[in-house]
C-alpha cells in the first residue's frame, strides 16, 4: 500500500533538524501535573540551547493532561516518552509509513509529524484509549479474529487509521476503496490481504 495520511498541522518552517532537537530535548523537561500549571508558567526554564519550554494542555485519552515541553517536539516523543504511552511505534519517524497514526478530535494523524506543541486544546487518542475497559473495539476484535498482523509493529497505525477511516470519513464501498483508503499505513510483513477483511467485517459492526 502507498499513499498519505493527513500528517497533522505541523506548521511550516520546522526543519527535521528542529523535530529532532526538540525529540531529544523533550526528555529533559519535567512533567506536570494539571493542578501544578501556575507555578510551572510563573518560573520557566530554558533548554540547553537557549528555547523557552511552553504549555501544552490536552484530554489524552479522556484524561486532562498538562505538559511542559520544548516546543520542537514531536507529539511521537511526548506520548511514548513522556506519558509511556507506547503503543503508538516510532517506524520510519518520516511520515512514511503510518506506524505512530493516533488521533486528535477524530482525525488520524502522523504523531511523528506533529508538533506537540499544536495540539494543545485538542482530544488526542491513541491505541491505549480505543478500548471501552476490557472491551476491545470492534476494529481490535476484526484484527484479531482475522489474524490481520504477523510481527504486530505496524497494527496499532493500521487500526487507529482504520477506525477514523470508518467513523470520520464513513465505510469503504469495496477492498478496493479500502485499500485505497488505507495506503498510507504500510505492513512490511505483507498481511494486506487479512487487514482488508478486518476493516471490512469492522465497519459492518461500526455503522
Amino acid at each position: 500500500m502507498s499513499g498519505e495520511n493527513d500528517p497533522g498541522g505541523a506548521p511550516s518552517g520546522v526543519s527535521r533538524r528542529n523535530f529532532v532537537g526538540g525529540s531529544l530535548a523533550a526528555a529533559t523537561v519535567a512533567p506536570l501535573l494539571t493542578g501544578q500549571a501556575g507555578t510551572a508558567e510563573a518560573a520557566p526554564a530554558a533548554t540547553a540551547d537557549g528555547v523557552t519550554p511552553v504549555t501544552v494542555r490536552a484530554a489524552v485519552n479522556g484524561e486532562p493532561v498538562t505538559l511542559r515541553l520544548d516546543p520542537r517536539a514531536t507529539l511521537l516523543d511526548t506520548l511514548r516518552e513522556r506519558l509511556d504511552l507506547k503503543g503508538t511505534k516510532k517506524g520510519c519517524d518520516r511520515g512514511q509509513c503510518g506506524a505512530c497514526t493516533v488521533h486528535i478530535d477524530g482525525r488520524r494523524v502522523l504523531s511523528c509529524l506533529t508538533l506537540a506543541a499544536t495540539v494543545s486544546g485538542h482530544q488526542i487518542t491513541t491505541i491505549e484509549g480505543l478500548a471501552d475497559g476490557d472491551r476491545l473495539h470492534p476494529m481490535q476484535e476484526a484484527f484479531a479474529h482475522h489474524d490481520g498482523l504477523q510481527c504486530g509493529f505496524c497494527t496499532p497505525g493500521q487500526i487507529m487509521s482504520a477506525v477514523a477511516m470508518v467513523d470520520g470519513e464513513g465505510p469503504a464501498r469495496s477492498d478496493e476503496e479500502i485499500r485505497e483508503r488505507m495506503s498510507g499505513n504500510i505492513c512490511r510483513c505483507g498481511a494486506y490481504p487479512r487487514i482488508v477483511d478486518a476493516i471490512r467485517d469492522a465497519q459492518q459492526v461500526m455503522r
